[in-house]
């Protein structure tokens, strides 16, 4: 484990007692936690916004497979981007409507590009882009 060091912060009242319930909600166990993992969202973030270095991500997508030609659509965007696409879970969630989650790595821009064209494809209700990190330099 690396070497932990203490630091202080100061913080308005008010603020302190939001993130201390938001803590609380979240069921952290101190406030140090809640901190690392803020702090190692922004580490994420800043790896995605400077498109530096192979990254990870879950697409997820809610469709209606009745669309007209919406399945061979996305088909054939996955397949363009066949590189980046590790996974992909299928689950009918009733008559017409699919989940699709689907497990991505490469370099941040070009995932954020695949699920922007698959989000936008005409039928597909929801869709949501879940950036992460692919584990390297981050503790």
């Amino acid at each position: 484990m690396a070497q932990l060091v203490r630091f202080g912060v100061s913080m308005d009242a008010e603020l302190l007692a939001a993130f201390d319930g938001l803590i609380h909600r979240k069921d952290y166990a101190n406030r140090s936690e809640a901190i690392r993992d803020l702090v190692r969202d922004a580490l994420v973030q800043s790896e995605w916004d400077e498109d530096a270095a192979p990254a990870a991500a879950a697409l997820c997508l809610v469709y209606d497979h009745h669309t007209p030609d919406l399945t061979a659509r996305l088909t054939r965007i996955q397949h363009e981007f066949a590189e980046s696409i590790v996974s992909t879970l299928h689950v009918h969630l009733g008559p017409r409507d699919c989940l699709e989650v689907i497990i991505l790595r490469g370099m941040p821009g070009h995932l954020q590009r695949l699920a922007d064209r698959l989000i936008s494809a005409r039928g597909v209700k929801h869709g949501r882009l879940v950036a992460t990190t692919t584990g390297t330099g981050i503790t």
